[in-house]
């Protein structure tokens, strides 16, 4: 049995953590009777390879992992704000829903498997969008895929450097003022309107946020921000950064320029993944 989960970014700009796109950028995971986890690709010389795998750890949420051996082809990159914990959690998920026969309809659904793998990572929106693919919304315990594609394409900036989800989300202010909580409103709003219509000059106009992006300092968000690439309607953060999701209309002059202003950092023009782990 073969599963696969794709990348995500998370937040949108201001629709922190309830709004995620899945990306079309793949980790698989193969299943099969015997023992062990092997790993190829990112993170092959530092992710576990017992029953502490963050996948092998979902995967017994749902069904026991033993007598199974795992096998991982990894594409997402570790601690670049891609989901690359969420893609795990999904395809562990994904892969015990498949092969359970206790209370098999229930593995499958959504409303009972976010919840279980939340419980791995604390918060729910990037494993919404690997498991069902699209653009979604959650509340933590429920999912929406609200739409299939986006007016605008994704294209990432993804830097070398990693950023500990943890200790980023340690760095936002606790409460919040007044002003930027009205600010957030008003954008996660549009935002919604923007995902849910397909309009472009929508969604383009609620890419801004006051709430976490201004705590997770990025250089590169900054620059786009202030000097975008012609063909580019935004940029926000992915996730806690350091990746950069930048909206364009025109995804190879976006491409090109952003590899000739950034040459030291990869540059990958994706698509919206129309399908999830599920």
């Amino acid at each position: 049995m073969i599963v696969r989960a794709p990348a995500t970014s998370a937040n949108l700009g201001p629709g922190f953590d309830c709004a995620a796109v899945a990306l079309d950028l793949w980790n698989e995971l193969e299943v099969t009777d015997g023992d062990g986890v092997e790993l190829e690709g990112e993170g092959a010389g530092e992710l576990p390879r017992d029953a502490t795998n963050l996948a092998v750890r979902a995967y017994a949420l749902v069904a026991d992992p033993a007598g199974k051996r795992f096998r991982f082809t990894n594409r997402i990159p570790l601690e670049r704000g891609l989901g690359s914990s969420a893609a795990a959690i999904a395809l562990g998920l994904a892969a015990a829903a498949r092969v359970g026969r206790s209370n098999t309809v229930l593995q499958r659904r959504i409303e009972a498997l976010l919840p279980l793998g939340a419980s791995l990572e604390g918060h729910a929106d990037n494993l919404a969008a690997a498991l069902l693919g699209g653009v979604t919304l959650t509340d933590g315990t429920r999912a929406w895929r609200v739409a299939d594609s986006l007016p605008l394409a994704p294209v990432l900036v993804v830097p070398e450097r990693r950023t500990a989800t943890g200790a980023s989300r340690a760095s936002l202010p606790d409460p919040v003022p007044r002003p930027d909580a009205v600010d957030s409103v008003v954008h996660a709003t549009m935002l919604g309107a923007g995902l849910a219509s397909g309009d472009a000059s929508l969604l383009a106009a609620s890419l801004a946020d006051r709430l976490h992006e201004p705590h997770r300092p990025s250089p590169i968000l900054d620059e786009l921000r202030a000097d975008p690439p012609a063909g580019a309607l935004g940029a926000t953060l992915s996730g806690s950064g350091p990746s950069v999701l930048v909206w364009a209309e025109d995804a190879d002059a976006v491409t090109e320029a952003l590899r000739a202003r950034f040459p030291d950092e990869r540059v990958l023009p994706l698509a919206v993944a129309g399908t999830g782990a599920l």
